[in-house]
């Protein structure tokens, strides 16, 4: 009973908290909400026509939803290299970014699963990916295993934080015998709902694109930057914004996180690249209409070469000490890899694995407005719901939310 009165109090004073703030953020929240309005409108006319309203096909039946979903699966694993060396090296630096990187794992988790919904066709279709309930062939699908890491993954991310907020929120210090083992779980988890996204590409030996060893820990690397140098930004709207202040060594280490995962990222790249085109064969027919184009079909050049240009130079400017430590360099650096890492999962990776297809057909593949809406309606909710848990999340770490027992 005490427990219910607690997360009722919890809830309530949450609800105060975000309904009140700046005039900044009241606008904020007021684009989010007009951009999820927006997309809903387009999703609804996508239900009305079907998927003949997306840009999708029987031959390239994957594009921007699968590709936004592989991309923030990423995102929402890279929370584990903050809770890592937060909890289990017991680097204090960590410690004050960890619940931002939960609450951004948990949007991104969120977001993964409205794209799965919007590229299933509609909610209703949902029910087939329910265990028992629906067709889930489990344990031979890689699909059934993403279904449970994904959904076990999101379980713990909003468990983990909810009993330590719930804990200070009480004025209480969280017991570490309860959370520490849920720490523990997420940092494999982590690895596996990457790792597991990845087998699902890579066991289609009819996708020669894709059917390659170094696509899982070249999934992890590409994660392990894009999600840290997204938080990074994420801590540089916070330290801005509000009154949480996370320290200058806090960005520091984070940002050496980025560089060493950018440069495996790169070095991985340098080695398919090598693999495609010393000895081409006639599997690397989709490489090379990626990076050069096919009889006269070049629709992702401009995309792919923006994507390594820009991965090129912000891993280059990480790499120098001095250059990451002057902060607005950092954060320049951070979006130009965030972006090229977003495109490289993207368009440079789903897309070319289905052209040419099976007989040859090379039918590219262009996203429509209604594609475009619902992909931004789906991500300005995930921001929309990071910043309801970021401003709840603060308001409690700096006192401002504590229990008040009656």
């Amino acid at each position: 009973m005490k427990s219910l009165k607690v997360v009722g109090s919890l809830i309530k004073d949450s609800l105060a908290e975000i309904t009140h703030g700046s005039r900044a953020y009241h606008i904020w929240m007021a684009i989010l909400t007009f951009v999820m309005l927006f997309g809903m409108y387009n999703y609804g006319i996508q239900l009305e026509q079907g998927l003949s309203a997306t840009g999708m096909t029987d031959r390239v039946s994957w594009g921007l939803y699968i590709s936004n979903f592989t991309f923030l699966v990423g995102v929402a694993a890279a929370a584990v290299m903050l809770v890592l060396p937060a909890y289990v090296l017991k680097n204090i630096d960590f410690k004050q970014a960890v619940l931002i990187g939960e609450g951004l794992a948990v949007a991104a988790l969120l977001m993964c699963l409205a794209f799965v919904v919007a590229d299933m066709g509609g909610p209703a279709r949902l029910w087939h990916m329910i265990p028992v309930i629906g067709v889930f062939n489990f344990p031979n699908s890689m699909l059934t295993w993403d279904v449970l890491v994904l959904n076990g993954y999101l379980f713990i991310n909003i468990t983990v934080p909810l009993y330590i907020l719930i804990m200070r929120y009480q004025g209480k210090t969280p017991n570490p015998k309860i959370y520490i083992p849920g720490v523990f779980i997420s940092v494999f988890w982590a690895v596996a709902i990457h790792m597991i996204t990845a087998f699902l590409y890579q066991g289609l030996q009819a996708r020669p694109f894709w059917n390659n060893a170094l696509l899982g820990p070249r999934f992890l690397a590409s994660a392990f930057a894009a999600g840290p140098a997204l938080i990074i930004l994420v801590l540089a709207v916070i330290r801005k914004f509000t009154e949480f202040k996370v320290p200058d060594n806090t960005i520091k280490k984070i940002s050496l996180i980025v560089t060493v995962a950018a440069q495996i990222n790169l070095i991985m790249l340098i080695s398919e690249l090598f693999k495609e085109f010393y000895a081409p064969t006639h599997h690397s027919i989709s490489a090379v209409y990626l990076f050069f184009g096919i009889e006269g079909k070049v629709a992702l050049l401009p995309w792919i070469w923006t994507s390594i240009t820009m991965n090129v130079i912000a891993t280059t400017v990480l790499t120098f000490h001095k250059l990451r430590s002057n902060f607005k360099i950092l954060y320049v650096a951070c979006g130009m890899l965030f972006v090229a890492i977003w495109i490289e999962k993207g368009f440079g990776l789903i897309v070319p694995g289905f052209i040419p297809g099976p007989w040859g057909k090379i039918a590219e593949y262009t996203p429509t407005f209604v594609e475009i809406s619902v992909t931004i309606g789906i991500w300005a909710m995930g921001a929309f719901i990071f910043t309801i848990l970021a401003k709840t999340g603060i308001a409690i770490e700096l006192g401002k939310i504590v229990y008040k027992k009656k």
